[in-house]
């Protein structure tokens, strides 16, 4: 039985799914949720919300995701961040996968990646619950109704999360798997409800297909001055850094708030909506984020909250500290329209420094943009991946290795030549710990990043007196009005100056050691910058 819009000439058939009980096509967000409460999936929130949990995992599973090894694909992958799976092991779970839909029920959102419609991809999500319908038809880009009469699918996910993966069988390692294999056209999700795996199996696809477009796809949020989409800024970072919270300025135009391109024209988002993290999330403070928590069709994902009022619990990290709100782009009062911008003339980097030792913001020359991009460090935060109950300093290559199906080379390229062809101006900015490492020190004032980010942002803090960072070489400001000047030298916001030069010195090390993996692809001058750090 077939329910909702589908193309005619396209049908769950194409994808080797046969003799289904039922197929949902395309619902809206109205009838996804009544068919959610219906199945016992989750509760109805304030505001028309759907409160649900993901159960077991309540983060990525990373080290449970395989690219298929097939010929097309054998040189150009990164192997050693992407574990292969044989064609075989592949073909055996997808014909075991489909044999467990047999006689069952199923969802399917017909969607974009992709909101420039020159660059976006065509993406079937089949999944087993209805909330994940809603979810990545929050998630991604959403096709006018006339435009599903002839929509063509050119990569499908399937995602069961009640069957469950076999090792032995399956060639993967748990009985969670995520297994992409790009001459079928089709990502396989299994034994996992944590819904980010639906929108980041998207991110790795297109990660791969955009560079051979000349196109750098990002981890990273985005905005552009009001009125202005050539004043485009893009903010790097893995999760709980702080991309979701510096990019809703309500001075800009918000863009979206993790993932998108830099083509040769423009910045632009390949979602339609926003994760946003919400452990300690405050009408105060971000009061547009949290107004979201009770608006209708916002999915919230592992909140505690009151099984009468349904009143949410933000500072209740019980089921995890990744607790999240995926919500429309438009439920934000300054988002773009289009979410497309022009291209960046500010390239942002947040990294949350566990260690306490790098400033709040540096100016990075064009060099040392991409050794720390190619760097990539950050401190995990707690929730975010299973196992991860505390901050864990780590390098991530470009800010997002985990999606990154290409050597990290391709990518720093891209950014390299798109830098200088643009002539971007490129930014560190610690959201982590200032006056001692984690533990010890506390995390670096919101406000003061709000401010030096708008200084970078308008042009004020070029004029800034800097000084050259003894430890890593690029600059930092040494004044700004309305910010503590204390913060601006890490050093001197710590009791134990001894401890501090300690730490940084570890950091260093850290970071030469990390980087020497890149030494044979990067440039002498990048090298060089590499070089000086030691």
């Amino acid at each position: 039985m077939i329910v909702g819009r589908v193309n005619p000439n396209q049908t769950l058939e194409d994808n080797g799914i046969f003799n289904t009980a039922k197929i949902f096509y395309n619902l809206k967000d109205h009838d996804l949720i009544t068919e959610a409460i219906k199945r016992g999936e989750g509760v109805l929130g304030n505001g028309g919300s759907f409160l649900v949990s993901t159960g077991k995992y309540t983060g990525r599973s990373p080290k449970d995701k395989f690219v298929v090894n097939e010929k097309s694909v054998q040189g150009t992958i990164w192997w050693e961040n992407n574990p292969p799976m044989e064609v075989s092991a592949f073909n055996k779970l997808k014909s075991d996968m489909l044999e467990h839909m047999a006689q069952k029920e199923y969802f399917v959102q017909d969607l974009y990646g992709g909101s420039d419609p020159e660059h976006r991809l065509n993406v079937r999500m089949i999944t087993e619950l209805a909330w994940h319908s809603l979810f990545i038809r929050t998630m991604l880009r959403r096709p006018k109704t006339e435009e599903l009469n002839s929509f063509i699918p050119e990569f499908t996910v399937i995602n069961c999360p009640t069957f469950n993966s076999d090792p032995l069988k399956h060639g993967c390692r748990s009985d969670v798997v995520i297994a992409i294999s790009f001459e079928q056209k089709t990502i396989l999700i299994a034994g996992t409800e944590y819904a980010g795996e639906n929108k980041k199996s998207i991110f790795s696809i297109l990660n791969y297909l955009l560079p051979e477009k000349n196109i750098m796809p990002m981890h990273c949020s985005a905005n552009h001055a009001i009125g202005d989409i050539t004043d485009t800024a893009v903010f790097f970072g893995l999760s709980g850094t702080g991309k979701t919270t510096l990019s809703a300025d309500p001075n800009r135009v918000l863009l979206g708030d993790d993932e998108h391109g830099w083509s040769d024209t423009t910045t632009f988002n390949f979602e339609g909506g926003c994760y946003a993290k919400t452990i300690n999330l405050s009408s105060e403070a971000e009061p547009e984020i949290h107004a979201t928590t009770e608006k209708f069709g916002t999915v919230i994902e592992n909140m505690v909250y009151d099984n009468y009022s349904k009143d949410l619990d933000f500072y209740d990290d019980s089921i995890t500290a990744n607790m999240r709100c995926a919500y429309p782009l438009e439920y934000i009062s300054n988002a773009s329209d289009t979410a497309i911008g022009g291209q960046p003339n500010n390239i942002i980097m947040l990294t949350c420094d566990a260690f306490g030792v790098l400033p709040p913001i540096a100016r990075l020359s064009p060099e040392q943009a991409m050794y720390h991009f190619l760097s990539g460090f950050t401190s995990k935060v707690a929730g975010t991946e299973r196992g991860v109950t505390e901050p864990q300093p780590t390098f991530s290559t470009c800010f997002g290795a985990p999606f990154m199906p290409r050597r990290p080379e391709v990518y720093g390229a891209l950014l390299r030549d798109k830098i200088a062809k643009n002539k971007s101006k490129c930014w560190l900015v610690n959201t982590g710990w200032t006056g001692g490492a984690y533990g010890k020190g506390s995390r670096m004032p919101i406000k003061a990043t709000r401010a030096l980010l708008t200084a970078a942002l308008n042009g004020s803090l070029n004029s800034s007196s800097y000084r050259k960072d003894d430890n890593f070489g690029f600059e930092v400001p040494t004044h700004l009005d309305g910010v503590d000047t204390l913060l601006l030298n890490p050093r001197d916001t710590w009791e134990d100056r001894n401890a501090y030069d300690k730490a940084a010195s570890k950091l260093v090390s850290m970071f030469v050691d990390n980087f020497s993996q890149y030494e044979n692809f990067v440039g002498p001058s990048v090298l060089a910058q590499a070089i000086k750090n030691k």
